[in-house]
């Protein structure tokens, strides 16, 4: 199935653009759209963006945001909707204050997650609802009902009923887009190394010293180690080459059951720098990080065709993912 270009939809818009001033009658001011502290981003996040109202949508019967759903479906095969939770609940944020004194305020899901599915019907476009960080257990089943597909990032794939060990591959959700890392942590060269942890420290994003988070994190990547030794895809006894390990992590996606499987762009050419720094502004220049390989040197779009590291992960993904020959 060829599914095209995929859209995605961010939470918000620019409080200064042209969308916050043309639906200024549906969007709440004096406060920000954001999230509050988990394990990943320790402060919180502000994002900066005012958040619809949902009493105003209400009056207006959803016409903006089921115009924003139109649009952004007119000419694509899917949309992943970032913090697909904003649909149910959003934590909102006092203008000038911190993130973590904020609070919940509650959509009428069923008329906006009700919208987005009809819409999709209408366009033939696959939906994949971005569901991590703090997610009510309920939400994704209520997601799934709707034919809304989810997000399983390997990294967060624990057996939390056990003893919080990699999840096996075969029980991981098929109605979801399964990858590696994600916009909001660094490529997997990077997270194998721990830069995620030490740039949180340098910009002042940690409650508990660095020592403490190294550790935690190296626990968690001998956990993984084991995990791949376990099912064949790294050989036992030496240490683990980075690269190898990057193409083990791939093959394991192939694995699971899920119906959509995503590669990281600069897992392909070797970068290992972040790209996006959740909880932060002008502190880390998001989004304006040239992709670059593992020698820093930059590489442009037209150089991925001929990148050797390119090449040999998309012979890994074209593998996991060919039909089974019966």
């Amino acid at each position: 199935m060829s599914l095209g270009i995929m859209h995605d939809l961010a939470v918000g818009v620019h409080p200064d653009g042209a969308d916050a001033w043309a639906l200024q009658d549906v969007l709440a001011l004096g406060v920000t759209a954001g999230a509050p502290p988990d394990e990943f981003n320790q402060l919180g996040q502000d994002w900066s963006q005012p958040p619809w109202r949902p009493d105003r949508l209400d009056e207006q019967e959803y016409r903006p945001f089921r115009a924003l759903i139109r649009a952004v479906l007119r000419h694509a095969g899917g949309v992943r909707i970032d913090h697909i939770i904003g649909l149910f609940r959003l934590w909102w944020i006092p203008a000038g204050a911190a993130p973590t004194h904020g609070t919940y305020v509650r959509y009428d899901h069923e008329a906006m997650i009700g919208i987005v599915a009809l819409e999709a019907h209408r366009a033939e476009a696959v939906v994949v609802g971005e569901d991590l960080g703090t997610v009510e257990p309920w939400v994704r089943d209520y997601l799934f009902l709707r034919g809304l597909l989810g997000t399983s990032i390997l990294w967060f794939e624990l057996d939390r009923d056990g003893n919080g060990d990699p999840l096996p591959a075969e029980r991981w959700r098929e109605y979801c887009l399964s990858s590696v890392t994600t916009h909001d942590l660094p490529p997997t060269a990077g997270y194998l190394a721990g830069d995620h942890v030490r740039l949180r420290e340098s910009l002042g994003l940690l409650t508990r010293p660095v020592e403490a988070e190294l550790e935690a994190h190296r626990t968690d990547q001998d956990a993984w180690t084991a995990e791949l030794r376990r099912v064949g895809l790294l050989a036992d006894g030496a240490e683990a080459d980075p690269e190898q390990t990057l193409l083990a992590l791939y093959r394991y996606l192939g694995r699971t059951p899920s119906r959509l499987l995503g590669v990281a762009l600069t897992d392909a050419v070797g970068d290992r720098r972040t790209q996006n720094q959740p909880g932060t502004t002008d502190e880390y220049p998001n989004w304006r990080v040239p992709l670059t390989g593992p020698d820093g040197r930059q590489v442009l779009i037209e150089d991925i065709f001929t990148d050797k590291r390119a090449a040999t992960l998309a012979g890994v993904m074209r593998a996991v993912t060919a039909p089974a020959v019966t």
